[in-house]
């Protein structure tokens, strides 16, 4: 039987659940589309790449990926006051919005927005995943060699 390892292109269903509460944060199988991605090829977070070798088609596991090997630990650092005229002027502040942006180097950059003032508003720029430990309820569906 053929198992999965680096370099292999792999197609999987999967269900994400926050360890701490069982709350589920995303889902293929939901989307009605499988997941489909090179082992090994830095596509994934770590511990979902690594979770996935060893497996066979046909098998399902359960990956459970602590936030060094997922989003990384939250950084206060990456909480940042921002002047309002860094925004459209007809821009809507909503608390909660993630917003989009470019920064110095021409990279994308995504923020949310979690609070306003009157001349500038503050953005936490972690991932929204940071911090948290996650399972991944895996199924393969498919292994292609390299």
């Amino acid at each position: 039987m053929n198992k999965v390892k680096d370099g292999n292109t792999i197609s999987v269903h999967y269900t994400g659940t926050f360890v701490e509460d069982g709350e589920k944060f995303d889902s293929s199988y939901d989307r009605g589309e499988s997941l489909t991605f090179q082992v090994g090829s830095g596509q994934m977070i770590n511990g979902f790449d690594q979770g996935v070798v060893g497996m066979g088609v046909g098998e399902t596991k359960t990956i459970k990926v602590q936030p060094e090997n997922a989003y990384g630990l939250r950084n206060e650092e990456a909480v940042q006051e921002v002047p309002k005229d860094q925004f459209p002027p007809s821009f809507n502040y909503s608390v909660g919005t993630p917003v989009q942006g470019v920064n110095p180097d021409g990279g994308q950059i995504t923020a949310t927005i979690i609070s306003e003032q009157t001349d500038t508003v503050t953005l936490d720029f972690n991932h929204p995943l940071a911090s948290r430990t996650l399972n991944f309820e895996v199924e393969l569906l498919s292994i292609t060699a390299e």
